[in-house]
């Protein structure tokens, strides 16, 4: 029941790839400031539960959506539910955002999930019954996943087959996103939040693959746009029950679409970034360049708190407690940091007011 994914690294992958690759080398490359940062950090999350909720039949506008995510409006007639289901994507995507540099876990994709449908960070079990995926119009089987005896098992082969390629590094980060989301939406393994589900498992194995591009990109219009393009991509030689070939189908086609849209996703990322930084004054440009890059994803943890742990660091940026400590105390000394307890027992650090301006 392990997961083999049959696949082939064709001209046009190997060209998106190429592009995509480029421009995630841009963007590391281009000063943002962390304000920048956060508002765009924001306003993708906005971008991404609109068309992600969308995708699944959500009437509100993108206006609306903001307006709900920012509790200026409630209770919008005989929208409730769609008003929920934006509310719950959008926590789920704070979460993926502030847990992606563990690796993936059972508990953390069936957290993801419980966020998803009931908004809350309780891991949801898997299905415990047959489900099938019908044609919105006609009514009619399209697609009929595993029997729910066999869902954990392969759960756990897909959670395995990600950390294994991961880890490795032979298999570009991309490609793994790309066929774990395939994979999963082939299992099914909830009776309803499969596609959200599947799309925010994307989101965290590119971030923690480093090519999370800092939260600011949205592979979710992508799929709204091309719609069509995104079922028929998964529907791969239209195999309408898992049991009759579908672990072997050729999902070369699926990974076509998906680095395509990866690729003009991070694309337009570069060039709106670009742009908006010419706005940034040539004093906090100048003051950006002299941050290192662990000083930077430090800035955007400022972000979100004023004061830190040494623990909260580690966290952060995915390294030991150790390691965080050696990076403070560097920080101390260079002036990038300062102390804000003093308490051995509970020590935090403040930016330095140099660095605090660029951000409060």
């Amino acid at each position: 029941m392990a997961f083999h994914p049959n696949y082939t690294i064709t001209l046009e992958i190997a060209k998106d790839l190429a592009k995509i690759e480029e421009s995630k080398q841009q963007f590391e490359n281009t000063p943002v400031s962390a304000t920048l940062l956060s508002s765009l950090r924001k306003s993708s999350r906005l971008v991404a539960t609109h068309y992600s909720t969308q995708i699944e039949g959500n009437r509100l506008t993108m206006e609306e959506v903001t307006q709900v995510v920012e509790q200026k409006v409630s209770g919008l007639a005989g929208r409730e539910r769609d008003e929920k289901e934006v509310k719950n994507y959008y926590l789920a995507l704070e979460y993926v955002d502030n847990n992606h540099t563990k690796p993936l876990t059972e508990k953390i994709l069936q957290t993801i999930h419980g966020l998803v449908l009931f908004g809350k960070k309780k891991p949801t079990e898997y299905r415990d019954g047959q489900n099938v995926i019908k044609d919105g119009f006609s009514g009619a089987i399209v697609y009929m996943p595993p029997e729910a005896s066999d869902v954990s098992q392969m759960m756990k082969d897909l959670i395995e087959w990600i950390n294994e390629k991961l880890l490795e590094k032979k298999v570009p980060v991309p490609i793994i996103a790309a066929l774990a989301h395939y994979q999963f939406a082939t299992i099914h393994p909830y009776y309803d939040g499969n596609g959200r589900t599947a799309r925010l498992l994307t989101n965290y194995i590119l971030h923690h693959g480093g090519y999370g591009l800092k939260g600011i990109y949205s592979l979710e219009e992508y799929y709204a746009k091309n719609i069509h393009g995104y079922y028929n991509a998964l529907a791969v030689e239209d195999i309408p029950n898992y049991y009759m070939g579908r672990e072997q189908a050729d999902l070369t086609d699926f990974l076509e679409y998906f680095t395509k849209g990866m690729a003009i996703a991070f694309t337009n990322i570069v060039k709106n970034s670009k742009k908006q930084t010419t706005s940034i004054s040539n004093d906090n440009s100048k003051l950006l360049r002299e941050l290192s890059n662990k000083q930077r994803i430090a800035l955007d943890l400022f972000l979100q708190q004023r004061e830190i742990t040494t623990s909260d660091l580690a966290n952060y940026l995915g390294v030991s407690k150790r390691s965080a400590s050696i990076l403070i105390k560097k920080w101390l000394d260079n002036e990038f940091l300062v102390i804000g307890n003093p308490s051995n027992k509970a020590r935090t650090y403040l930016l330095h007011e140099r660095w605090e301006k660029l951000i409060f």
